[in-house]
């Protein structure tokens, strides 16, 4: 049975409340002003961070606001997704962890591809324990050599006997010093066609030959890793999905990962307007329209974020308004970093003291991460292109 919609959200920020501060209570000026796009952590700080990140998920979950669409069998309760986004929406009243990419990437990518293609067991062990975040996940799909190509990987899968043996590098794995499994693409047939011969495994990120090393960022932070699979044994209890259908799995996977990508760089972006009106001095003309065109675009990302929304509700694949999403959101991005070089001028590079200024440095390097990072904004034009506007396809 439905619950009420007005007595579900009044339920959920009542619950919220009692957990967090709202939101808006808190004046310019005080608490943390970072507006990073990838953090500046140590090793500590990331194991420290996610900690408490995942305890108030961990809280969630138990409390029953977890997994909302999810059946009751993974700890959730079965609503329509309205209901999942209309707690989205009330969450973003109040002062909760800001999530790292590693959370939206266990519980909204990897877990429900283990719950499509696991076996019985896998589901048993991985399902519910990522959803509550009992376990992390991070995604071993780059090579240096594929780029963008994911079909294009060059690491090795091998059976030996009744598991197998794993070598091979990815990079840029976010979150790999804190997960706890990595979901590995790898080539098992060299001779299939290169989306043919490809199968999944969930590698523990703790065993012996696994070995991740930090990449570092011109940020000044180590955000993304290196991951060496040196001689890495696996059960075949490790392979997710079937051997030599790997391709099919991962597009689950990416599938998933760019539903939310059309709301990135909105909070950074909200706060580029605030600091417009904080910044104390008089702004010209093009300043007022540059910041202007900031708002216009930010309300239109967020239009295009509830079409991917509705999609979603109706049971419609949002690809194209998803691509259309992704685009936005780092067009955003860009321009935000154009606002804050506008208002804050020296103050960005050169540290004057001041609440709010050069913390903007990290976002201004970050942001251009995000054309290539979910998928390249070149690929997304290619969705538009062939899906949407019938172009033909590029050549191989």
């Amino acid at each position: 049975m439905l619950p009420d919609f007005d007595a579900f959200v009044a339920d959920a920020r009542a619950w919220l409340a009692s957990v967090a501060a709202p939101r808006g209570a808190r004046p310019w000026g005080e608490g943390s002003d970072s507006v990073a796009v990838f953090e500046n952590w140590t090793d500590e700080q990331e194991r420290a961070q996610t900690d408490r990140i995942r305890a108030y998920e961990q809280a969630r979950f138990d409390a029953g606001w977890g997994p909302l669409t999810w059946p009751e069998e993974y700890g959730g309760r079965a609503l329509p997704v309205s209901c999942a986004l209309a707690f989205r929406r009330v969450e973003e009243e109040f002062d909760v962890p800001r999530r790292t990419e590693m959370f939206p990437v266990t519980q909204q990518l990897i877990a429900p591809t283990v719950a499509q293609w696991g076996t019985a067991e896998q589901k048993k062990r991985y399902v519910r324990a990522m959803l509550r975040t009992d376990v992390i996940a991070c995604q071993l799909f780059s090579e240096t050599e594929a780029g963008s190509d994911l079909a294009a990987v060059r690491t090795k899968a091998v059976r030996t006997g009744d598991g197998w043996r794993l070598d091979g590098h990815k990079v840029w794995t976010s979150g790999a010093r804190v997960a706890d499994v990595g979901v590995a693409v790898c080539r098992t047939d060299p001779d299939a066609p290169k989306h043919a011969g490809l199968t999944v495994f969930l590698v523990p990120m703790d065993a012996p030959g696994v070995t991740v090393r930090p990449i570092r960022q011109m940020t000044g932070g180590s955000s993304f890793n290196e991951v060496y699979l040196d001689d890495v044994r696996l059960g075949d209890d490790a392979r997710l999905g079937p051997e030599n259908e790997g391709w099919r799995v991962a597009l689950t996977v990416l599938a998933s990962e760019r539903l939310d990508s059309g709301i990135l760089g909105l909070q950074n972006a909200d706060r580029a307007v605030e600091l417009a009106r904080h910044r104390g001095t008089p702004l010209d003309s093009y300043v007022r329209d540059r910041v202007a065109d900031l708002v216009t675009r930010g309300y239109v990302q967020r239009l295009a974020g509830m079409r991917v929304a509705a999609a979603v509700v109706a049971g419609r694949d949002p690809g194209a308004e998803a691509s259309v999403g992704k685009l936005l959101a780092t067009d955003t991005m860009a321009r935000t970093s154009e606002v804050v070089r506008l208002l804050l001028g020296p103050d960005l590079t050169a540290d004057p003291g001041q609440w709010g200024t050069y913390a903007w440095g990290e976002h201004v390097l970050g942001a251009p991460g995000y054309r290539i990072a979910g998928g390249t904004d070149e690929i997304q034009h290619n969705i538009l292109a062939e899906r949407v506007l019938g172009l033909p396809r590029d050549r191989a």
